[in-house]
């Protein structure tokens, strides 16, 4: 195959051989449907286009037609995934300059988001409507993630070994994989790998549950998952409790915003979440980061204006 590239090699080509080479096996399943994912969206927008003729006009017309069908962000990082292929193919000498410099990002208006996080009174009264029964249920998964903040990913792969009750500590060193239910993968990234402080009242609960449980087995998974199912058990005890339907991944959003209205800083929620860095949890909670920022100036205010 390499022997068959050239600049006379169809784009799309080229970019399925060097998602072959260079990406499968080297990143995650999910992130990988990503890529393929972009190859038919190359095959169908640009079927005929060859390497030799990828300049700036024809990779600005490719982002274009992408963002006819697609939001502004979802374009960025169609072109980050695209771009990675063409900086291999310039250094190959099969396209002759980068195509892709200053490139304009385009898109069709996002649609209305929905609200992404409860404030407190709102988790108080979802937390009221759970059934805490004495077995495993959804319930048990979204009272978990709201107190420790969680992806599902990582919730789903908990085992009875995870928990440590002395310390009250879960740890966090694998997902599960439900979306094409292969098992057990590795975590997002290392940052992933942590251990997140429970309350004791978290801590007993789930002494009892687990109890007697196989010690490597997850303890929330019997058969195929799928994430919609808690997702609507959710969505109705928001609705029993006329407070605003947030999915599962908002649960985690729900405990990160709490912590940090609560005067938590910004590098200890970061190192709960499981972020690769601070400045990922600075960019997800910018909104919440900013109001807590006017609230400081008030305090400095109010402090300066004491100092006579």
């Amino acid at each position: 195959m390499l022997n068959k590239i050239n600049q006379e090699t169809l784009f799309h080509v080229y970019f399925a051989h060097w998602v072959k080479i260079f990406k499968v096996g080297a990143i995650r399943e999910v992130t990988l449907k990503k890529y393929h994912n972009t190859q038919t969206h190359l095959e169908k927008l640009i079927p005929d286009l060859q390497l030799k003729d990828f300049d700036r006009t024809a990779y600005q017309q490719l982002l274009n037609d992408f963002s006819i069908t697609h939001e502004r962000q979802t374009v960025i990082d169609f072109h980050h995934q695209v771009k990675g292929a063409i900086l291999d193919a310039v250094d190959e000498g099969l396209i002759d300059r980068d195509p892709t410099r200053k490139a304009i990002f385009k898109g069709k208006i996002p649609r209305a988001k929905k609200q992404k996080y409860l404030n407190q009174f709102e988790v108080h009264n979802l937390l009221s409507d759970l059934k805490l029964t004495p077995e495993i249920s959804w319930d048990w998964l979204i009272l978990l993630i709201a107190k420790t903040g969680l992806r599902f990913s990582e919730t789903l792969a908990l085992t009875p070994d995870d928990f440590d009750f002395i310390r009250q500590t879960i740890s966090v060193n694998k997902t599960w994989d439900y979306k094409t239910n292969t098992g057990f993968q590795p975590t997002k990234n290392k940052s992933s790998i942590r251990k997140v402080q429970i309350d004791w009242q978290l801590s007993m609960q789930f002494q009892q549950l687990i109890k007697g449980k196989t010690s490597n087995q997850p303890i929330f998974v019997n058969g195929y998952v799928c994430n919609s199912t808690p997702n609507k058990r959710l969505a109705r005890h928001c609705k029993n409790v006329g407070i605003p339907e947030i999915t599962i991944h908002g649960l985690r959003h729900t405990h990160a915003s709490l912590l940090m209205f609560a005067g938590v800083s910004i590098a200890s929620v970061s190192r709960r979440l499981g972020h690769s860095s601070i400045t990922t949890t600075q960019k997800v909670y910018m909104h919440i980061i900013k109001e807590l920022e006017n609230q400081d100036n008030d305090l400095v205010m109010r402090y300066l204006s004491g100092l006579s």
